[in-house]
């Protein structure tokens, strides 16, 4: 595989609108498109294919590729706009590659299908919003959908820390400003002490990975800025349980204290596939941080959160997983069996034949 061949397959990719590339030693690339992989018609990858190909992505970003080099998420783009994000990585003493496809524009709301409370939701004043769920399942599209409207509405400095850049904003009613970790700055946690020396008005942290930069985040919502930020998470009971772990116990005490106090709201994604199996549809619970829930992380009875959402719904358009998958079932958007795969819950089914009454 040479250059021109790569920004083939890529350029092919950006076109097709897949999700992901693959590139591993002894399998031809793979695509991931409407949730499947697909084998493309080339030759297997020999080491010189998936070395050549870190090594372009490293020149990319103004690096050499070294031999301790074991993992690296870094950025790639093509010529005629297509954009990537990539994790490099070494399996079996060689490099693989995962590129993972940048859409061309932001979406909204509408476009994503995502439930119009987002927009409520990130108008709040200040405090902590939290979007969550597995890799790859829309919680970079969700952020950037979200400070999309804010720049559409509001006049404000947001900040981005991002590991790497995905989403490329322009100013329009906000100025944004866009730091990559590794190039601009040094750390998220960095990056955060210095955004609150730069007159911020909203920061969006892209990854909360470590106890220093959930501390941070936790900060400068203390101190009256709307802060956005993710976890790989799969819910919002699971959502405030990391965050709280990741301080030691003799901590976690005040750590729910001061996290009642600012989260303002966590957004969990999942995608299932509709039932013509052309589209991809994002599942959404929306927990918004009520007295009642903010009491309830105050006292660890999280066990009682799930409750609380489902009777929130129609005050504060709170919404559990179930409720959204039993919404799209009963819209005749996807199948029993789809549905059943995603949620975690033992009587999804009851819940069905129950509505049906």
């Amino acid at each position: 595989m040479d250059l021109n061949v790569l920004h083939q397959i890529l350029d092919i990719a950006f076109q097709k609108r897949v999700s992901d590339i693959h590139f591993e030693v002894e399998n031809p690339p793979f695509f991931r498109g409407k949730g499947q992989l697909i084998r493309a018609k080339m030759p297997n990858l020999t080491p010189a294919d998936t070395h050549m190909i870190a090594a372009e992505v490293m020149r990319h970003n103004k690096k050499e590729l070294c031999g301790e080099l074991k993992d690296l998420d870094a950025s790639y783009s093509l010529a005629g706009g297509g954009r990537f994000r990539v994790s490099i990585f070494r399996q079996r003493g060689h490099y693989g590659i995962v590129m993972r496809v940048i859409p061309p524009s932001i979406g909204t709301f509408r476009e994503l299908n995502i439930p119009a409370v987002l927009s409520e939701i990130a108008e709040a004043p200040n405090g902590l919003i939290l979007v969550t769920g597995p890799t790859g399942n829309g919680k970079s599209t969700t952020l950037a959908a979200m400070l999309r409207y804010l720049n559409e509405k509001q006049s404000f400095n947001i900040i981005t820390i991002e590991d790497p850049i995905e989403f490329i904003f322009t100013s329009q009613k906000s100025c944004v400003i866009q730091r990559e970790v590794g190039i601009d700055t040094e750390s998220f946690s960095a990056a955060l002490k210095s955004a609150l020396r730069m007159d911020p008005d909203v920061i969006m942290v892209g990854e909360m990975r470590d106890k220093e930069t959930i501390d941070a985040c936790i900060k400068a919502a203390e101190t009256g800025h709307l802060v956005f930020s993710s976890l790989h998470t799969n819910g919002a009971v699971s959502t405030v349980n990391r965050v709280i772990g990741h301080f030691p116990p003799e901590s976690q005490e005040i750590i729910r204290q001061r996290l009642a106090d600012i989260l303002v709201a966590t957004i969990s994604l999942r995608l299932i596939k509709d039932k013509t199996g052309e589209n991809i549809l994002p599942v959404v619970e929306i927990m918004r941080s009520t007295t009642t829930i903010q009491a309830c992380i105050r006292e660890g009875r999280l066990d009682e959160i799930e409750k609380h959402i489902e009777n929130g719904a129609n005050q504060y358009s709170m919404q559990t997983l179930d409720m959204h998958l039993l919404r799209l079932y009963k819209q005749d958007l996807i199948t029993i069996e789809d549905a059943k795969r995603l949620t975690h819950s033992m009587d999804f089914e009851r819940k069905v034949m129950f509505e049906s009454e």
